[in-house]
């Protein structure tokens, strides 16, 4: 991809987001995972090991 086609493809886009509804672009924000979640940076080795920690402490 040389520099113009990437160009043409930001320009393109751009346009497409300006050309959207204020309802399309809230849904498309809501629809985006939150960043707030541990296993979104991490992945899923927090969630697992909180999910570990949960099931241990009911068990007892």
């Amino acid at each position: 991809m040389n520099q113009n086609d990437y160009v043409k493809f930001l320009t393109e886009e751009v346009v497409k987001y300006m050309h959207m509804s204020k309802d399309e672009k809230q849904q498309r924000k809501e629809s985006k995972p939150s960043k707030k979640s541990s296993f979104y940076w991490f992945g899923l080795l927090p969630l697992a090991l909180k999910m570990f920690k949960r099931k241990r402490i009911n068990n007892h």
